[in-house]
Order: C-alpha cells, then sequence, then structure tokens
C-alpha cells in the first residue's frame, strides 16, 4: 500500500520559472516509490511568468487540492502593474534608480508583509486543511518554499495535528540575495528572524538544496538537516544543430544584482582586439532580464551583439541549452550567495555544452562545475581568467571541437534525487 503525503507549494503550473520545476518533478516520480502525493496549491495565483506547457506534465492520476488565495499584487497593479510584476518575480530594480513608487512598494513588502505577499493564505489554508488531513489519516506534510509563508502552514498543522512535517527550503530565508533590498526596518528584520528560528525548529526534517545553507541553518537548530538538490529530468528535446554563432547564453532571470560587469568588461576587450571574434560572436539572454543588465551591456558597447529572446518556455528553454556554443552560470557577488544552487546548473550540465560559471569565493556551484568536469568557474575578481577562457573556448569552436565531457551527472537525476526524498518521507510516523 502506498503512503500518502500533502505536499504544499505555491508554485505549479502554469507558474514558469524554477520555482516550479523541483517539486512538479519529485511528484512525477513519488508513485515509483510507493508514495502517493497529494498537492496543495493556490486556487487564483498572481503568477509573476507563466508556461502553459508544463501543465502537460502533471499528471492526470495527481490528487491535487485548490484553495483560495488573497495577494496584495493584485492591489498593487493598480499603481504600476510593469513595476509589480517585476517585484514579484524578484527583478528588483537597483536602489540608485528605484522611483518613489518603488521604493514604497518595496517597504511595503518587507514590511507589511511578513514574512512575504502570500501571508494571507496561511490562516485559512491551516484552517482548511486540519479536516483533510483527520479525514484522509495523512501523517505526513511537506511544504516548499519560497515564499516562506507556506512553511508557516506547516508550523500551524504541526501545533493542532500529530504529524511529522518536512520543510524544503528551495533558497534561504533570511540570508537569501533579494532580503536587504526589502528595506527592512529593525522590527521586521527581527520579525523574519524569529519566523525562521520557528520554522526551522519546529519542522521534524529540513531539506536544503546546498551544503552552505546547511551549515547556515545548524547555527539555528538542531533538527536533522537533509541536502538534496535541484536535478535535471530525461525528457525529449527537439533537436536542433548548433548555433552558427559563437553564442553566449544565459538561460533564466538576470537581476539587477546578478550584473557581471567583469563578463562585459572581458567581451568588450575581446570584441575590439579580435575583428572575428567580434564577427562570430553573440551574446543570447533567455529570460527576464533587469534594466540595469540591459543599461551595462549598453555601457560596454555590447548592444550590437546582444540578442534578447525574453521569456520562453521551458521547452524552448531546453533546446536553447542544446544549441548555445557556451552556458553562462551566473549567481550574485556576496558571501551571502555561496550556498545558492542555480536549478538551471544541472539542466545545463544534461544539455553537455560547456559552462563558464562566475559567482563569489567558495560557492558551492563552483565545485559541482569541477568534480563533473561541466566547465569552468571565475570569481567577479578574475576579469583575465575569464577572458582567457573565452578566447580557450572561442578556439574550439573555429576547430569545431567546442564539446564537454562531464561525468558522474547521474546522480543528480530527478529520479535519483526523489529515491532519496522518498527515503526521508518513509522515516515518518
Amino acid at each position: 500500500m502506498k503512503k500518502k503525503v500533502l505536499i504544499i507549494t505555491y508554485y505549479w503550473p502554469p507558474a514558469g520559472g524554477p520555482g516550479v520545476q523541483r517539486w512538479l518533478k519529485f511528484v512525477k516520480y513519488l508513485p515509483e516509490f510507493a508514495i502517493d502525493p497529494v498537492v496543495f496549491i493556490p486556487e487564483n495565483p498572481t503568477y509573476p511568468i507563466k508556461d502553459e506547457q508544463l501543465q502537460n506534465e502533471v499528471s492526470s492520476n495527481l490528487e491535487i487540492i485548490k484553495f483560495p488565495i488573497n495577494e496584495p499584487y493584485k492591489f498593487a497593479k493598480m499603481f504600476s502593474k510593469d513595476k509589480t510584476q517585476q517585484m514579484s518575480a524578484g527583478l528588483i530594480t537597483n536602489h540608485k534608480k528605484q522611483t518613489f513608487l518603488e521604493k514604497i512598494l518595496l517597504w511595503v513588502r518587507g514590511n507589511v508583509f511578513i514574512p512575504d505577499a502570500r501571508i494571507g493564505w496561511v490562516n485559512p489554508s491551516i484552517n482548511y486543511l486540519k479536516s483533510y488531513i483527520e479525514t484522509h489519516h495523512i501523517d505526513t506534510v511537506i511544504t516548499t518554499g519560497p515564499p516562506h509563508s507556506v512553511h508557516l502552514i506547516g508550523l500551524g498543522l504541526k501545533k493542532i495535528l500529530p504529524i511529522r512535517w518536512i520543510a524544503d527550503f528551495r533558497d534561504p530565508w533570511t540570508s537569501i540575495g533579494y532580503h536587504k533590498e526589502l528595506k527592512l526596518s529593525a522590527k521586521a528584520a527581527e520579525q523574519h528572524k524569529f519566523l525562521e528560528k520557528r520554522v526551522l525548529t519546529q519542522a521534524d526534517e529540513i531539506i536544503v538544496t546546498s551544503p552552505t545553507t546547511k551549515k547556515e541553518f545548524e547555527q539555528i537548530t538542531n533538527q536533522p538537516i537533509q541536502v538534496i538538490t535541484n536535478g535535471y529530468d530525461v525528457e525529449y528535446v527537439e533537436k536542433r544543430p548548433l548555433d552558427n554563432k559563437f553564442s553566449l547564453a544565459h538561460i533564466g532571470s538576470l537581476l539587477s544584482e546578478r550584473n557581471p560587469r567583469v563578463l562585459w568588461k572581458a567581451l568588450r576587450e575581446l570584441v575590439k582586439e579580435d575583428e572575428q571574434f567580434a564577427k562570430d560572436f553573440e551574446l543570447k539572454l533567455v529570460g527576464k532580464v533587469s534594466s540595469d543588465v540591459i543599461d551595462a551591456i549598453e555601457e560596454f558597447k555590447l548592444t550590437p551583439y546582444l540578442n534578447n529572446m525574453g521569456y520562453v518556455s521551458h521547452k524552448e528553454a531546453l533546446i536553447q541549452q542544446r544549441t548555445s556554443q557556451v552556458l553562462l552560470l551566473i549567481e550574485i557577488d556576496s558571501y551571502l550567495t555561496k550556498g545558492i544552487i542555480p536549478g538551471k546548473l544541472y539542466e545545463y550540465m544534461a544539455a553537455e555544452r560547456p559552462i563558464l560559471g562566475i559567482g563569489p569565493e567558495d560557492a558551492d556551484f563552483a565545485y559541482i562545475l569541477k568534480s563533473t568536469n561541466a566547465g569552468v568557474f571565475c570569481q567577479y575578481d578574475e576579469k583575465d581568467v575569464i577572458k582567457e577562457h573565452l578566447l580557450n573556448y572561442y578556439r574550439l569552436f573555429k576547430d569545431n571541437n567546442l564539446k564537454v565531457y562531464a561525468m558522474g551527472l547521474q546522480y543528480y537525476s530527478r529520479k535519483k534525487l526523489t529515491e532519496k526524498l522518498a527515503e526521508i518521507i518513509k522515516k515518518s510516523v
């Protein structure tokens, strides 16, 4: 008999972006490990980006519970639809360029809606799920955040029911890159810390996506913490030839702080120094891109080489990963982001194209790049090293020999990772 487990998540198809992928894939494979998932999601969410094709990946046999949610983003759109949508997607404008309205919206987001704008979903969901859990004899509940208000649903259920609660953190809470941009008052910052500690100390088990986040949380709680990274799925991708250009591609959102000026400078020097490189080069951005990033590209006179494709479906993103010559993996230059392993890394590795990673010192994803031989890693103060790697990749491209020979990728397959998750779930009461 399969064990039934309740999974509470905000992001679910038709939501697009990386937030939906982790549990969409876990749910896909859990039945193969004798676990029957039930998914609880908002009925009328305000998703910043949508990918309708992802709904095709949801099994018709999956039980999905939908419950209404009231979100302030709908009200905020009355003032500025574009700014509200950017904020919801995490695209926060550089503080020097923020309008007065943006500053107000950020202050309200950080100080009124704690921990986030989905806080209004918490108590109604707890009241609804109490009856469902008792009626269906569910003993294990999993919450996944961000948004971290979802974890407060788990916290509330744990108080009133004899359940085992597993809290899955796809990203950190108070140490995540954009947290300091929310213009938090001292009282609000303290409240975030308080809620974070309550979740980490009351959950029966905690799952994180990186070793650094595990170390960070171990300073707060004695509860068991497991690392289950994101991964890649084995799926059919339409065959297309590699780009004719020497395409350097970033797939996914490029935030204001994830703006690698060191890379733009290196590329500017290369196109000035090498006429043939300039003729062959293409900078391909696939996904939501901050205006600060576009401004920096223009500043370094790289706009003639830019192919800004905007947001595309996940299916098309996979195709772009496989047809690009080199894939860019960028993380914010901060010690706070050492533990952030971009979910796209694993799909990049499965695409079998060389990866150029740029991030902070001792970044967790640097180890994965090196250990799998999937690409190279550079820090933000290594402009000449970045330039050298780009030239090396370019020479291989000209020789029709730009390939990558990665190893050990099987450990990051979604099915293998779900097996580890299933072992954690089966430990429950």
